[in-house]
């Protein structure tokens, strides 16, 4: 029966990660998220930081969900963060003048970094004894979502004179904030809570921690 849960959950948040993806692509479509204008993005934030509002809400409320969450493969959530590697797109958009520098730098490099290292950690760094480190880089990770989404929501504030955002909020690049931004945030709080539980000391191996079976995605 515990089996059949998990997998009933991770139907269920597959289907409603398929759902968001078809919204901020359709949203994207449609033109909801562009913003040209000299003002905050108010619509690429909300769609940033709503799934991650539901997650943590659910999270919280949900002892089975919690459990779910909880099982999932730390190492599978940690490599997904490889696909950050494309933040050198940003750099190269910077460089040709379609973005702002205060927004594609930071943003560019904390992406590239992460990416590079995300293999790195998932093998090396997702063990009780190496628990701290694994949280660091995860909390880093987080940063750098973080600044990026700030910097990109308010960038024609801070440097009207630069390149605007636009880029950003159309597709392709609009699905970056919309969806990409809060599923990596949201691996990144799974995988702190995961390592939070671990007793330093115990074995290495992952998957033995607590006896618990991880669910691989």
């Amino acid at each position: 029966m515990k089996n059949l849960t998990m997998k009933s959950y991770g139907k269920l948040t597959t289907g409603l990660v398929a759902g968001w993806f078809v919204f901020a692509l359709s949203a994207s479509a449609l033109f909801w998220f562009k913003n040209d204008a000299n003002r905050i993005g108010i619509a690429v934030a909300i769609a940033a930081v709503a799934p991650i509002l539901i997650f943590a809400a659910w999270f919280a409320a949900s002892e089975k969900f919690r459990r779910f969450a909880l099982s999932l493969d730390p190492q599978i959530l940690t490599l997904a963060q490889t696909w950050r590697i494309i933040g050198f797109t940003f750099v190269l958009l910077q460089a040709r003048g379609v973005l702002p520098a205060i927004f594609a730098l930071p943003a560019g490099y904390g992406d590239m970094t992460i990416g590079a290292t995300a293999t790195l950690v998932a093998w090396k760094l997702a063990n009780p004894s190496r628990r701290y480190s694994f949280i660091i880089w995860q909390l880093l990770g987080i940063a750098d979502l973080v600044t990026a989404v700030s910097l990109g929501t308010t960038a024609r504030l801070l440097s009207p004179h630069s390149p605007s955002m636009v880029a950003m909020t159309v597709l392709p690049l609009s699905l970056v904030p919309t969806f990409l931004v809060p599923l990596f945030l949201t691996f990144h709080l799974i995988c702190i809570a995961q390592a939070r539980a671990w007793k330093v000391g115990s074995s290495d191996t992952v998957a033995s921690v607590k006896g618990v079976q991880y669910y691989a995605i």
